[in-house]
């Protein structure tokens, strides 16, 4: 915007998959941003310093005024796919309150993030939705930007990782007539680019943009182009009939995605999602990348792009999570939050002293033993032990994990080095919680063809009882000392 002052710009969805990653791409930009989130400690630590953390709540009006205050651009990335309840009723509350927010503050622009769809076509619930909340925010009476994007392509999407999962892990595949409607995917960094652009657009009325890709191509032509990229050999046997409904949970036997949030997916897939008016093209100066290098792209930042925003994200920044070993696209995942009577630092004073003489705080002798085996086929084993019992640095080693990040009194992600048919992470993130703490510790797997999943799934038990005791067991040790400090008090 034509504007000497600098704009104040409000993110709502800051938490989730594009939001998170707009943030970041506007701090690079020195930006002036304001984030409304329901939960502050999701964004400490990994927003900069200069980012305003508002807290906010757009399902109750009450809690928005302050958020809003003074804000010249407010962009809505928010959406309820993930809701247990009637996501579209929620959709329009969502929507009304942030409209109704935005027009008593003054805000001067809003831009939307929708979904794109033939409008000649009957809607899915899920696009009906998205359209809904696009209408919902043009009524407010401020010019809103709308774009409608197709199948976004970058690690940590929900469609990316479906489709990344599917072709890793079926090297036969049945495909039903879904998979042949076209689409019009669009590379992540583009999409983000197009938000950032619609900053500067000239003011004017609202308007909608479509974008995708410069390929038109089926979720089917894009699996083939992933298997190509990934150098695997698949095959496809069509089949004429399986519905949205068959296919949602045959996905969630396979990846698995969710059987509700798959459903919605494919449901919006069933109709085409290609560009039709090309005022994108021409009212802004970004060239959008091909599908093979939007790929080639996505995997070659996966590692950096899963850590920092993923799909998942905004639900789990919702739901009670306590997912034994979810597959979200190709990685698993197992999350489990416990919350405990002391404060942040507490806690994570005990979590930084994990291992070493401290041990795991449960089944340390599954831990030694596990040590043992890991030692018989060449591995570090459990006999490092850590460099300091109760300091940590980036770099650290903590018998057979390494210190990916520290940040405390916050995040502790460790990567291991012990030997593995794949990939592994454990991190714990700690928040207040009224006058107590949240603890949310992650596991990660990335594994590699049928041995990593074997090794994974052959584990399984034992991994649901060392992970589950060894929460409890930081829980009951933070709880311990803080009442010891109290009571010396």
């Amino acid at each position: 915007m034509n504007d000497a002052r600098i704009p104040r710009i409000l993110i709502a969805g800051a938490t989730g998959y594009v939001g998170g990653r707009l943030v970041r791409l506007l701090e690079d930009r020195n930006a002036h941003i304001r984030c409304l989130v329901r939960r502050p400690d999701a964004l400490y630590g990994r927003a900069e310093k200069n980012t305003e953390i508002v807290k906010g709540d757009l399902s109750n009006s009450e809690t928005l005024p302050e958020a809003f205050k003074d804000v010249d651009i407010a962009y809505y990335l928010v959406h309820s796919l993930g809701s247990r309840g009637d996501f579209e009723k929620e959709e329009e509350l969502t929507a009304g309150n942030f409209a109704e927010a935005a027009r008593n503050a003054g805000v001067k622009r809003i831009i939307y993030l929708g979904g794109l769809c033939d409008s000649s076509a009957l809607p899915s619930p899920h696009m009906r939705s998205r359209t809904r909340v696009g209408e919902i925010l043009r009524m407010s009476g401020i010019e809103t930007v709308e774009f409608r994007a197709s199948i976004i392509i970058g690690s940590g999407s929900l469609s990316f990782e479906l489709i990344r999962a599917l072709t890793q892990r079926l090297p036969v595949m049945i495909t039903p007539r879904w998979v042949s409607v076209k689409a019009q995917p669009i590379a992540i960094s583009d999409v983000l680019d197009y938000l950032a652009a619609a900053i500067d657009l000239e003011p004017g009325d609202s308007r909608i943009y479509e974008i995708g890709g410069v390929e038109q191509m089926s979720y089917l032509e894009l699996m083939k182009t992933y298997s190509r990229v990934a150098g695997l050999r698949r095959y496809y046997l069509p089949v004429p009939v399986l519905t949205p409904r068959l296919s949602s949970l045959w996905l969630g036997l396979v990846t698995p995605v969710f059987a509700s949030i798959g459903r919605r997916l494919i449901e919006s897939i069933t109709t085409e999602s290609v560009v039709r008016n090309e005022d994108a093209i021409h009212d802004y100066p970004i060239k959008p990348m091909n599908v093979h290098d939007a790929i080639v792209s996505a995997l070659r930042n996966e590692d950096r792009e899963f850590a920092e925003t993923h799909w998942s994200d905004a639900m789990s920044s919702t739901a009670k999570s306590n997912w034994g070993g979810a597959v979200f696209g190709n990685r698993i995942v197992d999350i489990r939050t416990i919350r405990v009577g002391t404060t942040p630092e507490n806690a994570f004073s005990v979590i930084k002293g994990i291992g070493g003489v401290n041990g795991w705080y449960y089944a340390n002798w599954l831990w030694q033993l596990r040590g043992l085996l890991d030692r018989a086929v060449g591995g570090v084993g459990m006999r490092r032990g850590r460099r300091d019992p109760e300091d940590l640095r980036r770099g650290d080693v903590i018998d057979c994990w390494r210190v990916e990040s520290v940040e405390p009194p916050r995040r502790l992600v460790l990567a291991a080095e012990m030997r593995l048919p794949g990939r592994a992470w454990l991190q714990f993130d700690v928040e207040s919680d009224g006058d107590g703490a949240k603890i949310c510790q992650t596991a990660q797997y990335d594994p590699i063809g049928i041995a990593g999943l074997t090794y994974w799934y052959s584990l399984y038990f034992m991994h649901q009882f060392v992970f589950a005791g060894m929460l409890r067991g930081i829980a009951r040790l933070a709880e311990e000392r803080f009442e010891k400090k109290q009571s010396d008090v």
